[in-house]
């Protein structure tokens, strides 16, 4: 069996990059006819003079951030989308709330490939605990396994003890989830003596993997543990490979590196936003700015595949971030204020290494609006349950004084440690 998914991944760069020029005046005169949002953004362009990277860069760049607003106006897809909503296969809210739409396709989000690099192959069981209710991470990963002949075991996210029972009964060969869920997994089948031995790979998304943390699956027998990075609009973007060195991009996709808040290109090795042009026909995505950091890698990769590579995920370009893989946005800040009035200045400060994220919303408050609400724990609990109702994630709450925190505008710090 070949050790690429296809003959695409191997192609010379000039036959690729020609392909995709070639493509890419159809792909924007589609979106154009059939989507009023994206006639709405690109009136005037003659869709056939895109047919070049000078082009495209002259394009306006659709930043996820812009996404929300543009739904509101526009339900449910901010006309982005080709087709009607019954006619797409699944309909997922992400947090925002942003809504996605699932093709109808095999392999809609194309991660098929991602899966085949990290060596799992038709007969394989994959243990799938990405979530399945609401967001589409799961269904990503599902879809694609059925595609290379795998059977999947739909586990979703918790219930520790249950997942290695479903290990130790249905013995699957590979894990797709978060890298923070998998030490879970790992370290409680330790305690319990338990043998989870089956697991040989891992193909792991939504959080940074720390080096260290790799090496300690390594350590507990999971020999290979690589990552994919993608999005909810756009499905698998890169990949990693055995070789490990940087992330490769899908084959279905433009990639241009910006500079963050701007629309232009930066060169090769520079750090700038990921911006993607996906050639989906329900749901074209044309110079997309994910908001994610990353840089080219130059040259090609020693597992042979030849499409560009980046670094990877390196931070956000604005302040979004992602917290045990689920996006935190400014504006549910804003949320949290807006329920506690008591409170002034607020920043959330998200901290951890190895995967072990923690989040503290750092809050002003003025110490007779405390006493008046109960007293600290109190007022400190009231805090936290609404910072889980907003965000869906636990947090811990700092009270500090007034005018005590920066001034700078920043409402969300990332302070792990990647290295």
């Amino acid at each position: 069996m070949s050790a690429f998914y296809d003959e695409l991944e191997t192609r010379p760069a000039e036959a690729r990059e020609g392909a995709l020029m070639a493509r890419l005046p159809g792909l924007v005169s589609h979106a154009m006819a059939q989507a009023p949002g994206w006639a709405r953004r690109l009136a005037g362009v003659d869709a056939r003079a895109i047919s070049s990277r000078k082009a495209l860069a002259m394009l306006p760049v659709l930043r996820k951030s812009d996404l929300s607003a543009l739904q509101q106006a526009d339900p449910p897809f901010g006309g982005l989308t080709t087709v009607p909503p019954g006619r797409l296969g699944r309909l997922f809210m992400s947090p925002g709330p942003i809504f996605d739409p699932e093709g109808t396709g095999s392999d809609p989000w194309r991660a098929a490939r991602a899966l085949y690099a990290a060596g799992i192959r038709p007969g394989h069981v994959v243990q799938n605990c990405f979530g399945y209710h609401l967001t589409p991470g799961a269904w990503m990963l599902d879809g694609a396994a059925r595609k290379l002949g795998c059977a999947v075991i739909p586990a979703g996210i918790g219930q520790t003890e249950q997942q290695i029972e479903l290990i130790r009964s249905l013995r699957p060969d590979a894990y797709a989830g978060t890298p923070s869920f998998l030490r879970i997994i790992v370290e409680r089948a330790d305690e319990l003596a338990l043998d989870i031995s089956t697991l040989k790979r891992a193909l792991l998304a939504a959080e940074a993997l720390p080096p260290a943390l790799r090496s300690w699956f390594h350590s507990r027998g999971i020999d290979v543990v690589l990552q994919w990075y993608g999005t909810a609009d756009i499905g698998l973007i890169a990949y990693e490979s055995e070789a490990m060195e940087g992330m490769i991009l899908d084959e279905e996709l433009i990639l241009e590196i910006v500079r963050p808040g701007t629309g232009e290109p930066v060169a090769d090795g520079e750090v700038g936003e990921v911006v993607v042009t996906s050639f989906n026909p329900d749901y074209p995505m044309i110079r997309f700015g994910t908001g994610d950091l990353s840089a080219v890698l130059r040259g090609i990769s020693p597992c042979g595949r030849t499409n560009v590579r980046i670094r990877g995920w390196l931070g956000r370009a604005d302040q979004t971030t992602k917290v045990r893989g689920m996006f935190v946005h400014p504006g549910q800040i804003a949320e949290v204020a807006r329920r506690v009035p008591e409170v002034g200045r607020l920043r959330l400060v998200v901290e951890g290494e190895m995967a072990q994220d923690r989040m503290t919303l750092h809050c002003e408050v003025v110490p007779d609006a405390v006493q008046a609400a109960g007293g600290e724990q109190a007022f400190k609990q009231r805090l936290a349950t609404v910072v889980r109702d907003v965000t869906k994630l636990r947090g811990e709450i700092e009270l500090v004084a007034p005018d005590s925190l920066p001034n700078d505008g920043r409402v969300i710090v990332d302070a792990r440690k990647y290295d």
